[in-house]
């Protein structure tokens, strides 16, 4: 029982379809994460093994990590950059194998640093899909020069023509600063009109939005509920989001659903 739980509202709990939370893993020990996950497992659905940090560690340790993600019913996968490196490389299929081997069920696939023709982009979504993967894509550059070339309209298609091909859910690309990208301004700011037209016509629970910055955090519980789907949560972070999605902080107390 948890203290003062008469106090906390229920939350759905897992395995959960919306209200998900993906961590970002920039690299902890197993020990870090293991005591992390003892704590605040049960609030997190994803955790991301970010960008290439997972080709830095001991393969040993990184299936010992899988595992244990697993066992709180975390869904562990390697971030987009590593599939991108994989593309790059034309070793997709070694990419594959080494990660059923590894034992992760969840793969990112994405284009942040890259170009995918969208047809062969569709096409591999696919393709991993009928592997038996779980799919998240990911839309949205990761420079901001070139993801400013990608207007609302565009970012809204990518997003439906990846759920036609398959991917169980859909990054929005916002990077580990949140600052500069998509639906960010350069202070961190939400572009609010452009989160309503992104959106349109689309599934809000099969999107998750990176929000690194508490502000952004407070902003899609507000709009959406407690039960919205975010992504790029720093481990330390993990308990003060779940107290937001909840009304337990002073930010959403008495203003969220859940």
């Amino acid at each position: 029982m948890k203290a003062f739980n008469f106090l906390a509202p229920e939350r759905v709990q897992k395995p959960r379809l919306n209200g998900t939370t993906m961590m970002l893993d920039k690299g902890m020990g197993l020990k870090a994460a293991e005591d992390l996950m003892e704590i605040s497992g049960e609030y997190v659905d994803f955790a991301k093994f970010g960008w290439g940090t997972i080709t830095l560690h001991d393969r040993e340790i990184i299936k010992d990590k899988i595992a244990m993600y697993s066992s709180h019913l975390i869904r562990p996968y390697p971030g987009g950059t590593l599939f991108e490196l994989a593309y790059i490389n034309d070793k997709i299929e070694e990419y594959l194998q080494e990660a059923d081997k590894l034992g992760f069920d969840t793969l990112e696939i994405s284009d942040g640093s890259t170009e995918i023709p969208l047809d062969e982009r569709q096409n591999i979504i696919s393709q991993i899909k009928e592997q038996g993967f779980i799919v998240i894509s990911e839309v949205g550059k990761k420079n901001p020069l070139e993801d400013h070339k990608i207007d609302t309209i565009k970012r809204n298609n990518l997003i439906r023509l990846d759920l036609e091909s398959g991917a169980d859910k859909v990054l929005i690309e916002a990077r580990e600063s949140g600052k500069g990208i998509g639906i960010f301004d350069d202070d961190g700011n939400v572009k609010e009109d452009e989160v309503d037209l992104l959106i349109r016509k689309l599934d809000n629970t099969k999107i998750i939005w990176e929000a690194p910055q508490k502000n952004q955090q407070v902003y899609f519980i507000l709009k959406f509920g407690g039960n919205v789907n975010l992504g790029n949560i720093p481990p330390e972070e993990i308990t003060a989001l779940e107290t937001m999605r909840r009304g337990l902080r002073g930010d959403t107390l008495g203003k969220v659903k859940i």
